[in-house]
């Protein structure tokens, strides 16, 4: 059983360098679940480890060519997928020391937390303000604000004006003032911090 499987995804393997696009769907039934199973263990978030499956399989389809038959399938897309998880967290790592970055620079001139939670709790609220913004503002504010990058490169990359790349960056703050005034924190976080550059 063991072997006749090992043949067939040897077969499956061999269309898949041919640009057969059979054997990459019948791959992709084979080998999906496990990975999505895989990658859940690590990341607890269903929508995450469905992206790194996607990821996976695009590279598998990107490096077909260069598959070999004479090495374990199996090993190679679980690596991938080991490889595609340590950079969503080392990502998520960079996200979280920029934003803790930002209210630390806030915080040593304008405020004293009482304690940690208190500077948790204008971390969480910045991601989760963030996160509510509609997703070409958010892309906006985080290319801006986190890749600090330009006006114009913002509005080459999202293929948009300058203008509105302002706009967003606009709204954005305003969006994220009137959020951070309902904890009642006086909106100390747009007037210094996220001023445009």
């Amino acid at each position: 059983m063991e072997g006749r499987r090992s043949n067939d995804e040897i077969f499956l393997i061999i269309g898949l360098k041919k640009n057969d696009h059979r054997s990459f769907q019948k791959l992709f039934e084979l080998y999906s679940n496990p990975l999505f199973q895989f990658s859940l263990s690590y990341l607890k978030s269903k929508e995450v480890a469905e992206d790194v499956v996607q990821e996976v399989f695009l590279k598998i389809w990107k490096n077909r060519k260069k598959l070999k038959t004479t090495t374990s399938f199996q090993s190679y897309l679980f690596t991938i997928a080991l490889n595609t998880i340590r950079k969503h967290f080392n990502k998520v790592s960079k996200q979280n020391e920029i934003k803790h970055d930002i209210l630390k620079e806030f915080s040593n001139n304008k405020l004293e937390f009482d304690d940690q939670s208190d500077f948790q709790l204008l971390v969480d609220k910045l991601s989760e303000l963030i996160s509510l913004m509609p997703e070409k503002r958010k892309q906006v504010f985080m290319k801006k604000k986190f890749e600090e990058k330009s006006l114009k490169e913002i509005s080459a990359e999202l293929s948009i004006t300058t203008k509105t790349v302002e706009y967003h960056i606009t709204e954005a703050m305003r969006f994220l003032k009137n959020g951070f005034e309902k904890l009642q924190v006086e909106g100390i976080i747009f007037f210094t911090l996220f001023v445009q550059k």
